[in-house]
């Protein structure tokens, strides 16, 4: 007897707006593991702790503050 893949539901939907090379890249995760872009952001902004050191990313905010300023646009 084969057993149904739970499926997560994602209730909160947003608009997103992404880099030509963000976007890319999310491709590339959805390729490689074929859980669709959805998928793929809930697993890399749930697990960050975990796959990114707090210095590598306090830094790449860091440096991406520095070239394009802090945003101030405030969205919940």
């Amino acid at each position: 007897m084969t057993q149904t893949p739970k499926r997560l539901p994602l209730p909160v939907r947003r608009q997103m707006n992404l880099t030509d090379a963000a976007y890319s890249r999310l491709r590339e995760l959805n390729d490689s593991y074929h859980l669709g872009n959805n998928y793929c952001l809930v697993v890399l902004l749930e697990n960050l702790d975990e796959l990114v050191g707090k210095d590598k990313l306090d830094a790449a905010y860091q440096a991406f503050m520095d070239e394009y300023g802090v945003s101030s646009e405030k969205k919940a």
